[in-house]
């Protein structure tokens, strides 16, 4: 992060609104280049199998190093926090995956309102998950993009974008990890800019956009009948949540670990089991295969997938749903 901090650049007064791992760089840049006065995060909420209350990362983090924490429940008609905000006397405020919408009053709060940090290059995927459908769609390149905050989701001008090349086999979470740094790196750079009253402004095109809505357990099912790269390519994108499954009968089966596979790329329907090998299950797609290598039966561990269909009797011929 050697360019954003540049000798005798202006250290702000901000806040950041955030509350999970992305917004980790960004708080310790923050921390350590600017006067990160509070950071702003979601409620604690029950997590794990004891299903104990748990701080988000960034409320724990920030804790550790001595920085205010606030996690309203609510923003909007929240005067008790408006007035806290307009309190410190801040020159901007970050979001960076902090979850909630911001009420137009509340970002007129900081001297140059607030900046968000987005996971993606606008005005493509605009909203909550845009690097998971980046890889669905078969993004080969992504980004991120420092943009200013108003109402609309996702809408407001284009401050400063940064790209990233997507290598190949790269899932969403390995994927956020290394935005979450561009992120950083970028909203160093664009505060560096803001001080010295030289960060561009921009609108985005309307025209150009698309949406990347949150995910939902659904899309993490197999579509067979799609070419067996874009099947992979959702696997990717909905790695980290929900995963990847398909139905034997009326049950879910997920689907840990999967790949393409050029051999047996006959005529068969598409979701037929075409060999049952050593290496996994190779299964026919819209075009080509995929071998699914491991296979994880609701409540049970993940396992070979060719023990889960020889424990079955699922071979060739076979219909998944």
């Amino acid at each position: 992060m050697s360019s954003p901090a540049r000798t005798g650049a202006p250290r702000l007064r901000v806040a950041l609104f955030g509350s999970p791992a992305f917004a980790l760089p960004s708080l310790e840049a923050l921390h350590r280049h600017h006067e990160l006065v509070l950071v702003v995060a979601q409620p604690d909420r029950r997590a794990g199998r004891g299903m104990r209350l748990q701080a988000p990362i960034t409320i724990e983090r920030a804790r550790d190093l001595g920085i205010g924490t606030l996690q309203p429940s609510r923003l909007k008609g929240n005067d008790a926090f408006a007035a806290e905000l307009a309190g410190l006397e801040l020159d901007v405020a970050v979001t960076a995956a902090y979850g909630k919408i911001l009420p137009a009053a509340l970002l007129e709060v900081p001297r140059h309102g607030f900046l968000n940090v987005h996971a993606s290059l606008l005005p493509k995927y605009r909203g909550a998950a845009p690097v998971q459908w980046a890889l669905i769609q078969g993004e080969r390149e992504t980004g991120v993009t420092i943009m200013q905050t108003e109402a609309g989701l996702d809408t407001g001008p284009i401050r400063l974008q940064r790209r990233l090349p997507i290598p190949d086999g790269t899932d969403a979470g390995a994927l956020l990890a290394a935005l979450a740094d561009v992120g950083a790196e970028a909203l160093l750079e664009a505060l560096a800019l803001l001080a010295e009253g030289r960060l561009p402004c921009r609108a985005q095109d309307d025209a150009q956009a698309s949406y990347a809505p949150m995910l939902t357990r659904s899309d993490g099912r197999i579509h067979w009948h799609d070419a067996a790269p874009a099947v992979v390519a959702r696997h990717r994108g909905v790695a980290a949540w929900p995963g990847s499954h398909f139905l034997f009968g009326d049950q879910p089966v997920g689907v840990p670990a999967l790949r393409a596979s050029p051999a047996g790329s006959g005529a068969a329907e598409p979701g037929t089991v075409v060999q049952v090998g050593a290496d996994g299950l190779l299964v026919a797609c819209g075009e080509g295969t995929v071998l699914l290598e491991q296979v994880k039966p609701a409540g049970k561990r993940a396992m070979p997938a060719r023990d889960w269909a020889n424990g079955r009797s699922v071979g060739p011929g076979v219909r998944l749903g």
